[in-house]
C-alpha cells in the first residue's frame, strides 16, 4: 500500500501569512518580538506543522520575520542604521546620517605581522608589521557592528601610539594623517556566527552582513584592511541600480 504524505494547503498558509502580516502592521506584534511558538500557531489555526512552516517560511522571504535556530521566530526590527552600499565613508557618519549618535569601543590594539593569507589579501611583503584592532560600533548605544582592522603601520609615525587612535579611523586618516579615503574594494558575504561578537547581549548577535574591504588613498596607497560585520537588522545597506 502507498503512503499518502499529507502536504500543507496553500490556502491555510496564506490565511496564517495574511493573519501575521496584519498583527505586524497593527503593532501587535512589535519589532524584534517573538512571534508564538509553531505548535501555538497550529492550536491557533488548526493546521499542521507543515502548514505553518510554510506560512513561516513565505514571512522569512518577504523580510517580515527571521528565525534563529533554537530560540524562535521574530519580527525583524526597523534597522537602526541605513547607508548606500555604493558609498564608502565612516560608519560613524553613516550612523549620524541616520540621527544616532555612533559610539566606538575598542577592545584591541596589537602592533604585529601579518599573516601569509593577510599578506596576499593586502598584497602586502609578508614582513610587513599592522596596527591590528578590533572594535565594537553602536548608535544611540545599541551595537551596530564589529569591526576587525589592520591598519600598514607605515602610514603612520614614527612616534605614533596606538593608544591615540579613538573613533573613527576615517576621521583619524583625515584630520591626523592628511590622508583621504577615496577607493575601496569590497565583497559582501552573509556570516551566521557566534564567535564574532563580544560583551552583554553579543550572544543576541549571530546573523551579520561582512563587508571586507581594502581601503585606499588619493595617491593609491593602502590604508587599511578591515572586516566589519554589520548586525543583521541594525544596519541595512541600500543600494542603487540603474539599467
Amino acid at each position: 500500500m502507498n503512503k499518502v504524505t499529507k502536504r500543507p494547503r496553500p490556502s491555510l498558509a496564506n490565511e496564517i501569512v495574511e493573519s501575521i502580516k496584519a498583527r505586524i502592521d497593527s503593532a501587535e506584534y512589535r519589532p524584534g518580538s517573538r512571534l508564538p511558538t509553531e505548535a501555538q500557531l497550529c492550536e491557533e489555526f488548526g493546521v499542521s506543522r507543515a502548514t505553518v512552516r510554510s506560512a513561516v517560511k513565505e514571512l522569512d522571504v518577504t523580510g517580515l520575520v527571521h528565525t534563529r535556530q533554537g530560540l524562535g521566530t521574530y519580527v525583524r526590527s526597523i534597522p537602526y542604521v541605513r547607508d548606500g552600499l555604493e558609498r564608502m565613508g565612516s560608519i560613524s557618519d553613516s550612523i549620524r546620517a541616520s540621527g544616532k549618535e555612533p559610539g566606538m569601543e575598542y577592545a584591541r590594539r596589537v602592533v604585529r605581522t601579518v599573516s601569509p593569507d593577510e599578506a596576499t589579501k593586502m598584497s602586502v611583503p609578508l614582513e610587513t608589521q599592522v596596527l591590528e584592532l578590533r572594535r565594537k560600533i553602536t548608535a544611540d548605544g545599541e551595537v551596530v557592528a564589529y569591526s576587525f582592522d589592520l591598519l600598514p603601520l607605515s602610514i603612520f609615525g614614527a612616534d605614533f601610539d596606538p593608544l591615540e587612535l579613538e573613533g573613527s579611523i576615517f576621521a583619524y586618516f583625515e584630520n591626523q594623517l592628511g590622508f583621504h579615503a577615496s577607493l575601496g574594494i569590497a565583497e559582501v558575504h552573509a556570516v551566521e556566527s557566534r564567535k564574532v561578537g563580544w560583551g552583554p547581549g553579543s550572544s543576541e548577535h549571530t546573523l551579520f552582513i561582512l563587508l571586507d574591504q581594502l581601503q585606499y588613498a588619493n595617491d593609491g596607497r593602502l590604508l587599511g584592511y578591515s572586516r566589519s560585520y554589520f548586525v543583521e537588522g541594525a544596519y541595512a545597506f541600500l543600494l542603487k541600480r540603474t539599467n
